[in-house]
């Protein structure tokens, strides 16, 4: 722990929220976030300093926008949420009973909200249907992040279900790949926290349904729809990278000695690091820069410009990096296609596919 508290060094480490634990399984091949995300580095000042900015955050319209959304589907007791969980999960209309968590105040959510859990996964009568504002927490590297999802649904017959509220529209049954692959995301770091919670309680964790309810507005209206989505694909992928940022050890051995990304904040609590000497630590750092990161990663502009400089073929996309194999670099993938640059040890197979497509490529232009 001490070598990677001196990588984020005198700052303190930044919280990690859902949204940010959940862009770790977007990229989970991506060194240098795991480091800095162990660690606790604060990637957005980091990006700022660097002149690097990145565009996050919401436009208040979107914000007001989706809090009345959210306040409609919980309106009454969560009474228009009944409806729809009737409908998707069954829930039995004799059977409901409303918590909501955060009228304890905030320093007790988490107690209660472990009080409450227990006592519903042991099938007493009084533990309630549907839990509004509980709080979760999940170990990041170390650090507790405590995690609020919107509504957690206990149905009687022994499931948990995740309820995740998004403002995103979704017009004739279809909604954006990319919003719902984000919400998804999200949605499995809460499935996750509270699978561990419950273990550590001593239930089944399984109690917990991989299949989470996505409640959004349907056709640009306020009318909220649900869809029962499934998360398995990225709770694997995020137990993988959690369990990956638990043991750094091997990454933080390659490290040069005295390497550290700390911004050493002036009194004013303004970095006094030069942008070039933080630039040049992070270089030491393999990225995986791809394009899905300019909307899960804070420094995402500063990879982008890191792999622009390189001519990496990572700027293509992760579908054709993997499928360049051996080959790092753009040029180094035309000079094979071209017949400039000799295949080395290992690059044959994928030289002889990239001549082919130049070939075809040469073959449409004429």
């Amino acid at each position: 722990m001490r070598r990677i508290d001196a990588l984020r060094g005198t700052t303190p480490p930044k919280p990690h929220d859902a949204r940010a634990i959940a862009a770790l399984a977007a990229n989970p091949g991506c060194a240098r976030r795991a480091l800095m995300d162990g660690a606790g580095v604060d990637k957005d000042l980091a990006a700022r300093h660097l002149g690097f900015p990145a565009p996050f955050g919401q436009s208040p319209f979107a914000i007001t926008r989706g809090n009345q959304f959210e306040a409609l589907v919980k309106a009454d007791g969560c009474a228009e949420l009944l409806r729809m969980l009737r409908e998707v999960l069954g829930l039995p209309i004799a059977e409901v009973a409303y918590h909501d968590v955060e009228n304890v105040g905030t320093h007790l959510r988490h107690a209660h909200t472990r009080a409450l859990f227990d006592r519903a996964a042991r099938g007493e009568h009084d533990a309630g249907t549907l839990y509004d504002h509980p709080l979760l927490s999940v170990d990041i590297a170390g650090h507790t992040a405590y995690l609020e999802p919107d509504v957690v649904a206990f149905q009687l017959d022994g499931r948990f279900h995740v309820v995740e509220v998004k403002s995103f529209a979704v017009v004739d049954g279809q909604a954006d790949p990319a919003s719902v692959a984000a919400a998804a995301r999200q949605a499995a770091v809460y499935v996750l926290a509270l699978r561990t919670m419950l273990e550590e309680l001593g239930h089944d964790p399984l109690s917990v349904a991989h299949e989470v309810v996505l409640v959004c507005p349907e056709n640009f209206a306020n009318r909220p729809v649900a869809t029962l989505v499934d998360v398995r694909r990225q709770l694997a992928v995020l137990r993988r990278q959690l369990a990956r940022m638990t043991t750094l050890d091997r990454l933080l051995a390659e490290l040069p000695e005295g390497l550290t990304f700390d911004l050493e904040p002036g009194e004013d609590g303004l970095p006094a690091r030069s942008a070039a000497d933080l630039a040049d630590a992070l270089r030491r750092v393999d990225a995986r820069y791809a394009p899905d990161c300019l909307s899960t990663c804070d420094l995402c502009f500063f990879c982008r410009d890191e792999a622009r400089q390189e001519g990496a073929s990572d700027l293509l996309g992760r579908n054709v990096r993997d499928e360049l194999g051996g080959v790092a670099g753009v040029a180094e993938a035309l000079g094979l296609a071209e017949g400039s640059i000799t295949p080395r040890e290992g690059q044959e197979e994928i030289a002889r596919l990239l001549r082919g497509a130049e070939r075809l490529r040469q073959d449409c232009l004429t």
